[in-house]
């Protein structure tokens, strides 16, 4: 799940626009403040590692992570400072369990709060 999608243009800029592999593609939030992404596990994960690719000039000077158990609430994980650039940026988490992981980006680059990601992907081990 997502916050939301530029002018409500899924099928452009959806979610699954982050996983799919091409360069081309991108999910774009609506403006606003707080943008986040939330995935859901099919499988309990060990996360250790976050990488995440921006559009230079949308992208977010603080990300938190969250995550939980099937059935838990959320819980702090850590804060990333990411750059405001185009490169792949690669964090290293503190390896933690979990069935859902929710990355808030609450400082965007953008004046109007949009955020837009290239890739995404969450790095550890299944359970």
């Amino acid at each position: 799940r997502v916050s939301s999608v530029l002018n409500r243009d899924v099928k452009q800029f959806g979610k699954k626009r982050m996983f799919d592999g091409s360069e081309e593609t991108c999910w774009n939030s609506d403006q606003g403040t707080c943008q986040w992404v939330t995935l859901d596990f099919p499988r309990t994960v060990r996360v250790s590692q976050l990488h995440i690719q921006f559009q230079g000039g949308f992208s977010s000077r603080l990300c938190t992570l969250e995550g939980c158990r099937m059935g838990e609430e959320l819980v702090k994980i850590s804060d990333l400072y990411p750059e405001d650039i185009n490169a792949m940026q690669i964090s290293f988490v503190e390896e933690t369990v979990l069935d859902k992981l929710k990355i808030t980006f609450g400082n965007s680059t953008d004046f109007f709060g949009r955020v837009v990601v290239y890739h995404l992907g969450v790095l550890g081990e299944r359970l």
